[in-house]
């Protein structure tokens, strides 16, 4: 993972289908459908903010139960 002067670690795709229980490859089609955490390209490499991921999982959040987290 990548450390930058925020202190944040930027999540890789890799760290992200851990997260979610998936394969890396849902999550790249996930990016290619507009789904999911918005990631950044670095390269050939992209990376997902912390505060992007929370912001996905507070929209799943309402999605299901209709309220705001």
């Amino acid at each position: 993972m990548l450390l930058i002067n925020s202190g944040s670690e930027y999540l890789t795709t890799a760290d992200v289908a851990a997260r979610y229980r998936t394969a890396a490859s849902t999550v790249r089609y996930w990016r290619h459908i507009g789904y999911g955490p918005k990631g950044v390209k670095v390269g050939r490499r992209i990376l997902y903010a912390p505060a992007e991921i929370e912001r996905f999982e507070r929209s799943l959040t309402v999605e299901q139960t209709g309220e705001s987290a």
